[in-house]
């Protein structure tokens, strides 16, 4: 097994953000730390226990690079869109927009350069679900994904969601051969962080989003 840092539970959920310039775009991943990873991942627990996740690793330099494409594509189109959220002044929100608008920008241009890019998929189509289906579609992938990433962490490895290849997937399904029948859940950029001194972020105050027996 792999060596894990020394953080408490704690420290490792307040600590695990979405790297992107801090990802080591030199340091090779192995693939037995990605699949250990994963390993962890699918003991998250999923609706009626389906586990109809799939993880497909990519460190073929050609296909990365033509998920980085793709990426780039849908990214650029997206950047020059109007803000989709406007905050109030003092909002932190609005006060690390320019810093995460920076490190997307970074991830853009570098994707390519990722030792290993994830694409993860569930069964079935998203689209095909009724609105109330939607929540058990999804709760059934996000706590395995967000399993792998804290234990990435975990390990000295980063990442970060991203979901602009999921408005190109049909592309994305060819390139990477997935059958039909599938959704797109994100992709991953995977790397060994440039150092490990991770620390919490801001965030709104708890007591503005918490709502004791009623909003």
């Amino acid at each position: 097994m792999t060596e894990l840092l020394p953080l408490s539970p704690d420290e490792l959920l307040t600590t695990t953000r979405a790297v992107r310039k801090r990802l080591d775009l030199t340091r090779p991943v192995e693939r037995h730390v990605v699949e250990e990873c994963i390993e962890i991942a699918v003991q998250a627990p999923s609706g009626s226990n389906r586990q109809a996740w799939h993880w497909v690793p990519v460190d073929d330099p050609a296909k990365k690079r033509a998920l980085a494409d793709l990426y780039g594509e849908v990214f650029d189109g997206y950047m020059v869109a109007p803000a989709s959220a406007n905050y109030a002044e003092g909002d932190t929100r609005a006060e690390r927009r320019d810093a995460v608008s920076a490190s997307a920008r970074y991830l853009r241009d570098h994707y390519h350069e990722v030792p290993t890019i994830l694409v993860v998929y569930n069964e079935g189509r998203s689209a095909d679900l009724a609105p109330a289906s939607q929540p058990g579609y999804w709760g059934s992938v996000v706590p395995a994904v967000w399993s792998f990433m804290l234990a990435l962490r975990a390990r000295g490895l980063g990442s970060a969601w991203t979901t602009m290849t999921c408005r190109r997937e049909a592309e994305v399904a060819a390139l990477l051969g997935v059958p039909d029948g599938y959704t797109q859940v994100g992709m991953f950029p995977v790397a060994y962080t440039i150092g490990t001194d991770f620390k919490p972020a801001p965030r709104l105050d708890t007591a503005s989003v918490i709502h004791w027996d009623g909003w």
